[in-house]
């Protein structure tokens, strides 16, 4: 079985070199290529195709917009970020972009092993004493999403919504809220359009989000 490609893109040469040999002391990969800027995320995914590459953050350029671009091109290639930076906010917009792994320099040899085997078989790998940070951050960025569409919603959509997390039909909610069943069609088009989704499911999918507290009352009549 050959080697597996890897590349380098650091504006260290000395850690470059520390992680070509742990990669030859792995064994089973082959370093292709190396880069010490941001765009020579893009010119070597453009040029080598490897199948996994090693990027800082802390380089000349954007490495995030370096990062997106690059598998735009080439989106086999596995992207593992390798940085000194702890900030929760990097790590998202970086997996964001599309890496496949975020390890923090200072991590055992280990972790960057395993983010390359992670990678390979389709898996995210964060560094595991930082993931914590970065789920919390996750978790605080899609709350802050949901109240931003909340307050987007009216005081009927509300309603309507609240009804729909209780399973009711539209011809019920039209009577409980002396609407004719054409306006309330009307309000679900406007929902699905504010909450980005395609039909009365998501909405009350997306509507069960906003509203954790609330639970369906009947699945089977949501596609009433």
């Amino acid at each position: 079985m050959p080697d597996r490609s890897v590349a380098i893109v650091d504006d260290h040469p000395l850690l470059m070199e520390g992680i070509g040999a742990l990669l030859k002391r792995w064994g089973g990969f082959a370093l292709t290529a190396t880069g010490n800027i941001a765009e020579d995320i893009v010119s070597i995914v453009r040029t080598h195709r490897p199948g996994e590459m090693i990027v800082d953050l802390n380089m000349v350029g954007d490495v995030f917009q370096a990062i997106a671009d690059a598998l735009k091109i080439a989106p086999e290639t596995k992207i593992i970020v390798f940085t000194a930076s702890t900030s929760p906010d990097d790590a998202i917009r970086a997996l964001d972009a599309g890496a496949r792994g975020y390890v923090l320099k200072g991590s055992p040899g280990e972790d960057l092993f395993q983010a390359l085997q992670a990678a390979q078989h389709g898996d995210v790998y964060v560094t595991p004493a930082f993931a914590t940070k970065v789920i919390g951050a996750l978790q605080d960025k899609a709350v802050e999403r949901q109240k931003a569409i909340s307050n987007r919603l009216s005081v009927r959509e509300e309603q309507i919504v609240k009804l729909l997390l209780l399973g009711k039909r539209n011809s019920e909610i039209a009577r409980e809220l002396s609407l004719s069943d054409k306006t309330i069609k009307g309000y679900m088009t406007n929902l699905m359009a504010k909450l980005n989704v395609r039909n009365r499911l998501e909405v009350v999918l997306a509507a069960q989000r906003l509203y954790p507290p609330m639970t369906i009352a009947t699945v089977t009549r949501l596609h009433s």
